[in-house]
C-alpha cells in the first residue's frame, strides 16, 4: 500500500549535505583509499593520506551553516512540483547531520559552531519543514562508516571502502558495530516524527549469500558484512508502521523499490523503481557547477512513462542554502508542472510507453496521456502531433494540458493526428514539453 502511494508521487528531491561541502569536493569519498576517479584527494593535503583524513574530519570545527534555512528549501520544492524528499541524515564519512548520542563526530558535537544555532541538529530541521509541506519523508543513512573505529578499526590501516578486519576473526568488534548501526537508526526512527523511507546506502555491506558475482564492485566485496537487516527493519517498523525500506543493491525482502543511479533504464522495468540522479554533476555541492537545463523535464517524463520515480539531487553549499541556479531550475520544473502535473502524478505505464519523442502514461479513469518532448530550440508547436501505437475511441476528445478546449483529431494511415491551432503553436502553454489527454482508448 505505501509502495503504491509512493509510486502515485513521482518526483522527489534529495539532498546531500555534510562538512565536504566546504571543499566544494566529493562526498566522503576522498578519505576512502580507492584508486578510482571519483575519490581523488585534491587540495593541499592530498599527498598524505593520514594528513588528508585528519583534515577532512577537521572540517566539523569550521563548518557552520548560517544561513540554513529549511522553510525556504521546502517551499521551493514544493513550487518545483517536489511531493517526497531524502535527506542525507549519514553519508559515508561517518559524520552525523542530526543529533545522535553515540557519537560526538555530529552537527551538534562539542566541535561543532553550529551546535549552539537553535535550528543545529539539521536532520531534524528538514524533515519538519518538509513534512509541514505535506512531503513524504526519507532519511538517507550509510550502512558502513569510516569514522566509527567497530567499522575502520585503527588497529589496521583502511585498504578501500570495505570494513578493515575480517568480521568473522573478530566478532565481538563487529557485534559491536551491529549494535552502533542499529541504535543510530532507531534515533532517527524514533526521535523524527514520521519517517516514510529508510533509504540505506553502502551496497558493499552486505550478507556474503547476497554478493551478484557478476556485478564488478561486488565480486571485490571480501569479508561477509551481515548487519543483520531483518531486525533492523523489523525494529523500524514498530516506530514507523508500513516504512519502506531500500537497502540499496541487496535484492531481496529489504529492498522494497530500487534505485538505478545516474541513468534511466532503456525500457520499463518489471519492480517498483527510482532513478536517483544529480542536477548538476556531483552530488555534493561544488562551486560554479553545471546544473542540467531545463531538459530536465525530458527526464522526468521519460522516467515517468516507463512506471518510475525520479529523485532528483541538490546539494547544499557549505553556508546552508542552494545556489541561484538551482532556485531558478526549480522554478521551470514547477511552471511546467502547474500546466503539465496531471500527466505526471498518479499515473501509470501503458504501452507503448515511448515511441520516438513521445511518451505514455496513463490516468487511473484509463484516461491516456501523450507527451510530446520538444527538441532543443523548439519554442513554437507543429501544426499537427502524429502519434503511434495509442487508438482513440471513435467518440474521444483530445486537450492540450493548460488550453481549454478540445483539439481536432482524425485517424489516417494507422496514426491519430491532431491539430494545433495557429495561435496555441505560437504561445504554447509551457516549454520543453507538452502534455496531451486522451480521454478514451481502445
Amino acid at each position: 500500500k505505501n509502495i503504491e502511494a509512493w509510486q502515485d508521487l513521482k518526483f522527489g528531491i534529495f539532498m546531500h549535505w555534510g562538512t565536504y561541502s566546504q571543499w566544494g569536493v566529493v562526498e566522503s569519498w576522498s578519505i576512502c583509499p580507492e584508486d578510482e576517479g571519483w575519490a581523488q584527494r585534491k587540495g593541499p593535503y592530498s599527498d598524505d593520506y593520514y594528513t588528508y583524513k585528519k583534515a577532512y574530519e577537521g572540517l566539523q570545527k569550521t563548518f557552520n551553516p548560517i544561513n540554513f534555512n529549511p522553510d525556504k528549501w521546502a517551499g521551493a520544492a514544493k513550487d518545483a512540483g517536489f511531493k517526497y524528499m531524502v535527506f542525507t541524515f549519514k553519508h559515508h564519512d561517518g559524520f552525523c547531520m542530526f543529533d545522535s548520542k553515540y557519537t560526538d563526530y555530529k552537527i551538534t558535537g562539542a566541535e561543532s559552531p553550529f551546535r549552539t544555532n537553535p535550528r543545529a541538529n539539521i536532520g531534524k530541521e528538514v524533515t519538519k519543514a518538509f513534512r509541514d509541506q505535506g512531503f513524504m519523508i526519507g532519511t538517507y543513512f550509510s550502512k558502513p562508516d569510516w569514522h566509527c573505529g567497530y567499522y575502520w578499526w585503527p588497529y589496521f590501516p583502511p585498504k578501500d571502502r570495505n570494513v578493515n578486519y575480517d568480521p568473522k576473526r573478530y566478532p565481538e568488534r563487529w557485534q559491536q558495530y551491529k549494535d552502533f548501526t542499529y541504535n543510530q537508526v532507531e534515533e532517527i526512527l524514533s526521535d523524527y516524527g514520521k519517517v516514510d523511507i529508510l533509504w540505506l546506502d553502502g551496497g558493499w555491506v552486505r550478507p556474503n549469500t547476497t554478493i551478484d558475482p557478476k556485478v564488478e564492485w561486488q565480486r571485490t566485496i571480501p569479508y561477509d558484512q551481515d548487519i543483520d537487516m531483518a531486525k533492523i527493519a523489523a525494529m523500524g517498523r514498530r516506530h514507523q508502521p508500513g516504512l519502506i525500506v531500500v537497502d540499496r543493491s541487496v535484492t531481496g525482502e529489504f529492498e522494497n523499490y530500487r534505485t538505478p543511479e545516474q541513468e534511466i533504464p532503456a525500457v520499463p522495468l518489471q519492480y517498483p523503481w527510482e532513478t536517483c540522479m544529480t542536477m548538476a554533476t556531483s552530488w555534493s555541492y561544488v562551486p560554479g557547477d553545471t546544473y542540467k537545463p531545463g531538459t530536465i523535464i525530458h527526464y522526468l517524463v521519460d522516467i515517468v512513462a516507463k512506471g518510475g520515480n525520479y529523485l532528483l539531487n541538490v546539494g547544499p553549499g557549505p553556508l546552508g542554502d542552494y545556489d541561484t541556479v538551482a532556485y531558478a531550475r526549480m522554478k521551470e520544473i514547477g511552471a511546467w508542472i502547474k500546466v503539465s502535473g496531471s500527466a505526471i502524478y498518479s499515473t501509470r505505464p501503458v504501452a507503448p510507453y515511448k515511441v520516438n519523442n513521445i511518451c505514455f502514461t496513463q490516468n487511473k479513469n484509463k484516461s491516456v496521456n501523450a507527451i510530446y518532448l520538444a527538441a532543443e530550440n523548439e519554442t513554437v508547436m507543429p501544426a499537427v502531433i502524429r502519434i503511434k501505437g495509442i487508438k482513440p475511441v471513435a467518440k474521444a476528445s483530445i486537450q492540450l494540458l493548460g488550453v481549454k478546449g478540445n483539439l481536432k483529431w482524425k485517424t489516417e494511415a494507422g496514426e491519430t493526428v491532431i491539430s494545433i491551432p495557429a495561435a496555441v503553436q505560437k504561445n504554447p502553454p509551457c516549454r520543453y514539453a507538452w502534455a496531451l489527454t486522451i480521454s478514451q482508448v481502445e
